[in-house]
């Protein structure tokens, strides 16, 4: 799958690059306009090009870069409508919902696939809304260390920030029809991540942003809490440009109302917006620990990761599950070092001295490969990699064991949805008495893969956010250029 990205003239780049693509299409396409009467469908076009430029936002809730490729909920469900054409998904990444407007406008892409809201957005030009697939609710966040607002009033003399143009404008340009001291200030070129930022490091007091993009982003601003619900749901959809031709907006609409239908958005809301197990203390430790002690191990990570085809993040997440990043850590069970391995462990490896940084990196990403190559055949990715997690806390024959009552349950032992589901039976004596390896903490596997990927995803978007403030002429400086609402009045 492809990510368009360009750090240098990002506008002419994509521009160029969908000129020589849209060439192609109609260079494509010439046999059938000679050949027949009737002129080829946009669909048909696309189609017979065999890629699928899609216009989104890198971000959280939308597509990132995880361990086993680009991921994300936007990602996933506009892969899955790509792959049912026969198709190639690409990625436009664009920084923010204005930017994503107006390349839909300029034709940078043929929709978007990022979060964008029904409400507001449906009042510009020439562009038009698939069916809504995601109703999330509008919350007021503010910070920890400030008395917390319960109702609007208690808004009233708050610095709010909130993205301009945005939903989130016209929810309170409709609040203030009954408060009419109400005030906020309006950031451009920014989006709600940014938002959550300033209220996390007190640039802000309020901001408003809705349920997904808050649990989503939760466990990177741990200072930003939620207040109190609004009644008002946004409606998330694909958005699309509005011309002659609604061959391929039809059947989005058509492959979204099938995916409502069969369950594939649930399945996606609780792969991406299920609350994260990191609690705000955890979080704020981590954070902490991102700062002060992963510094002096990347390169240990990125070596042992590139050796053995493995993402740096990913090795630096289960080292800080099984240490936090503690070379000296130890537990009462014996095992020692950033990835706490046993003796016997680090001697099959052929690891020297465990407690050793480099050398426990090293031998923590040879023992999880090896673990996912012993991964039965039949378990693809992701799964495999969350079992080859799973067996690396509990070991293989507990997974195994997992993996048989999961299929004599009638589910499939291949899927990781499934077999956490009855990792927990292991510790209980009508079950672990029927099988090979016998007891086992069983649940503490399921914890232990869950909070490594929130901690990879956390990781993720540190290092995100850095390359973007080192991208920036303003770093972590507030943008100068604010719409200050009371000037309005």
């Amino acid at each position: 799958m492809n990510v368009s990205r360009s750090t240098i003239h990002p506008e002419a780049r994509e521009i160029n690059r969908l000129i020589r693509f849209m060439g192609s299409c109609i260079l494509c396409a010439l046999p059938i306009l000679l050949t027949s009467s009737t002129p080829p469908t946009l669909l048909e076009i696309i189609i017979k090009s065999g890629v699928l430029p899609v216009i989104s936002s890198n971000g959280p809730s939308t597509f990132y870069e995880g361990p086993l490729g680009n991921t994300g909920f936007e990602y996933d469900l506009a892969y899955d409508f790509a792959d049912q054409l026969g198709l190639e998904l690409t990625i436009i990444d664009k920084d923010s919902p204005s930017s994503i407007i107006k390349a839909v406008h300029n034709g940078e892409g043929f929709f978007a696939a990022a979060g964008l809201s029904i409400y507001g957005n449906n009042k510009e030009g020439n562009i038009r809304f698939t069916t809504s697939y995601l109703q999330p609710t509008l919350q007021v966040i503010y910070q920890r260390n400030m008395l917390k607002p319960k109702t609007i009033d208690d808004l009233l003399d708050r610095d709010i920030a909130v993205v301009a143009n945005s939903p989130h404008v016209l929810a309170l340009q409709k609040l203030r029809l009954q408060h009419p001291d109400l005030q906020w200030r309006e950031i451009p070129d920014s989006n709600t991540s940014d938002m959550l930022e300033m209220v996390h490091t007190g640039r802000a007091e309020i901001t408003l942003v809705d349920t997904t993009t808050f649990v989503t982003n939760s466990v990177l601003f741990p200072r930003a809490r939620v207040a109190f619900l609004l009644s008002e749901e946004n409606s998330i959809a694909w958005l699309f440009p509005d011309n002659n031709d609604d061959s391929l907006f039809k059947a989005a609409n058509r492959y979204i109302e099938q995916a409502i239908a069969s369950g594939k958005i649930d399945s996606l809301e609780e792969k991406y917006f299920s609350k994260p197990t990191v609690d705000e203390s955890n979080a704020l430790a981590f954070a902490k620990r991102i700062e002060e002690r992963l510094p002096q191990w990347v390169p240990f990570f990125k070596d042992s990761s590139d050796e053995h085809g493995l993402e740096w993040l990913f090795l630096a997440a289960i080292s800080y599950q099984e240490s936090l990043w503690n070379k000296d850590a130890k537990s009462y069970t014996g095992v020692r070092g950033l990835m706490m391995l046993t003796n016997r462990t680090a001697r099959g490896l052929g690891i020297e001295d465990r407690t050793d940084p480099q050398q426990s990196i090293e031998g923590g990403a040879r023992y999880l490969v090896n673990v996912r190559e012993r991964i039965p055949d039949g378990v693809k990715e992701p799964d495999r990699t969350w079992m080859a997690l799973a067996a690396y806390n509990v070991g293989l024959g507990h997974l195994e064991d997992a993996r048989v009552i999961t299929q004599r349950k009638g589910l499939d032992p291949n899927q990781w949805n499934d077999v956490k589901q009855h990792l927990p039976l292991l510790a209980k004596p009508q079950y672990y008495r029927k099988t090979r390896h016998g007891y086992a903490r069983g649940w503490e596997p399921v914890t232990y893969v869950k909070r490594i990927r929130d901690y990879h995803n956390i990781l993720i978007w540190h290092y995100e956010n850095l390359r973007r403030q080192e991208a920036s002429d303003t770093a972590t400086e507030e943008p100068k250029n604010t719409i200050d609402n009371m000037s309005q009045l």
